[in-house]
C-alpha cells in the first residue's frame, strides 16, 4: 500500500499542530493563576474522558459492555488510574467475548 505525500504531509501537520495547542495551553495555564472552580473542573476531566471512551461501547454491545463498565467504574473507583480502569475494561470485554462466543 502506498502513502501519498499529501496524506504524510497531512498527519505530520496534524501532529505538529496538536502538539503546538498541548503545549500552548501548559504555557498558558503555567502564566496564570487558576480559580478554585477551574481546578475542581479539571481534576474531574480525566472521568468525563473515561465517560466519552465507554458509553459507545456499552451501547454498541450490551453483554460484554455492561461487566466493562462495571469493571472500569471499580478500576476507577478503587485506583483512581484511567489507565488501569481502561485496561481493566479491556480485559473485561475481552472475557466476556470468550466465554459469550462473541
Amino acid at each position: 500500500m502506498a502513502m501519498h505525500g499529501s496524506a504524510v504531509l497531512t498527519i505530520v501537520l496534524m501532529a505538529v499542530v496538536t502538539y503546538a495547542l498541548r503545549a500552548g495551553g501548559f504555557w498558558l495555564v503555567g502564566r496564570f493563576a487558576l480559580p478554585p472552580r477551574f481546578e475542581t473542573a479539571l481534576n474531574y476531566l480525566p472521568g468525563a474522558v473515561l465517560v466519552s471512551l465507554v458509553v459507545p461501547a456499552v451501547i454498541d454491545e450490551p453483554v460484554a459492555g455492561i461487566p466493562a463498565l462495571a469493571m472500569t467504574a471499580l478500576g476507577m473507583r478503587k485506583t483512581g488510574n484511567l489507565f488501569v480502569a481502561l485496561v481493566g475494561g479491556v480485559f473485561t470485554v475481552w472475557l466476556v467475548r470468550q466465554v459469550t462466543g462473541g
